[in-house]
């Protein structure tokens, strides 16, 4: 039986993950459940699940649900640290890396140290950093399968012992399917008006907030290319987005013989979940089969770079290397909760990214002392612009 850890178990794809566990009892337990601050979620998932272990943001949560849970077993702690515990304990097997943002680095990256199998959600490790995060899962021999619907569907084309090497493997190009997001259609001048209520209405996905976000912007997408960079060892010029609005073919691979493999299913996160959990076999995930009878068109569009900034900075990044996918994400995280606070318009999300991009020198990812300083500093030159946008 594989014990599962699942870091950011009270979101959405912590959700979903329960979800598929709850089907194979026999096949899967859970170890350790962890949530920022959705104290009585968490309670109710502990109170089904009844994990060893529970971790939460606060002293102030730890306290809330060691009172919500008093009569179980399940021993409740809180930090950083005691994430990656949770993350690197001998006591699990699996990992689901499910805490969006910076915050889930340092855990993620500790599992990958224990040599876990660590399924892969938060993208914003990789992003940030890189060739550490990956030297560390080839160092200490961890397996490491993505979750993310346009990596798992990737990584289902390719080759079964693909080793990175896209010319060794006759890999063309790896494409990254996109929905477009709300705003696909929406003039763009009319783009300053937008509000958090209409940026988090995804046509497709049920998503969070922060990456709803993202994903009205593109930039999840464009972080998407740099994890996808990381992932396959595919340079910029590799990798190609195509806009995608039914969301039913996820990912492709094009090769240099001309074919192209695809993966297709409904919009639902427990198919990559699944496939994760059982690689190489095959689960049930509880996702309906897709009727392609059903399916009147597929349609397929470039990206418009004026109507989607943030994914132009995004290659941006990419290309410069270094810290500055760092620069990148760190200014995003601010501009976007700045954004979901009302403080700022939908359009100076892209402005305050940019801005920070030029303005902050990155240097060499060398280590993760270094990568979290560029982050610091990103986020203290994001605020500093967010106070600006919001004075005016």
């Amino acid at each position: 039986m594989q014990r599962v850890t699942i870091l950011g178990a009270t979101g959405s794809i912590g959700v979903s993950t329960l979800d598929v566990l709850a089907r194979h009892p026999d096949q899967y337990g859970v170890y350790a459940l962890s949530a920022h601050s959705r104290v009585d979620e968490l309670a109710v998932q502990c109170r089904q699940f009844r994990p060893a272990r529970a971790v939460v943001g606060s002293a102030e949560a730890a306290a809330r649900l060691r009172q919500l849970i008093a009569d179980l077993p399940t021993e409740v702690a809180y930090g950083e640290q005691a994430l990656c515990e949770i993350a690197s304990s001998s006591d699990t097997d699996t990992v689901m890396a499910a805490i969006v943002g910076a915050a889930g680095l340092a855990p993620t990256l500790a599992a990958a140290r224990a040599g876990k199998k660590v399924l892969l959600a938060n993208k914003e490790a990789l992003v940030m950093s890189g060739q550490l995060f990956m030297d560390a899962v080839r160092e200490h021999k961890a397996t490491l399968l993505p979750i993310d619907s346009e990596h798992n569907a990737i990584f289902q084309s390719l080759p079964a012992h693909y080793a990175r090497e896209p010319e060794a493997a006759g890999v063309a190009k790896i494409l990254l399917t996109a929905s477009g997001g709300p705003f696909l259609k929406r003039a763009v001048g009319t783009l300053e008006q937008v509000t958090p209520e209409e940026a988090c209405k995804h046509p497709n996905w049920a998503m969070g907030r922060k990456i709803s976000v993202d994903s009205a912007t593109m930039m999840n997408k464009g972080l998407e290319v740099i994890e996808a960079h990381w992932l396959f060892g595919a340079p910029a010029d590799r990798i190609e987005v195509v806009i995608h609005p039914q969301s039913v073919i996820h990912s492709m691979v094009s090769y240099v013989d001309g074919s192209v493999l695809a993966q297709l299913g409904n919009p639902d996160m427990r198919t990559p979940i699944a496939h994760a959990l059982a690689y190489p076999e095959r689960i049930v995930s509880g996702v309906a089969q897709l009727d392609l009878t059903t399916m009147a068109a597929l349609e397929f569009h470039a990206p418009d770079f004026q109507r989607f900034p943030c994914l132009a900075l995004a290659f941006d990044a990419l290309r410069a290397g270094g810290t500055a996918p760092a620069l990148l994400n760190a200014a995003n995280e601010v501009a976007v909760q700045a954004f979901l606070d009302r403080r700022i318009g939908f359009r100076d999300i892209d402005r305050v990214v940019r801005r920070v991009m030029d303005e902050e020198a990155h240097g060499a990812a060398s280590s993760i002392e270094a990568v979290l300083a560029q982050d610091a500093q990103a986020r203290l030159a994001a605020g500093r612009i967010v106070d600006g946008l919001a004075r005016t």
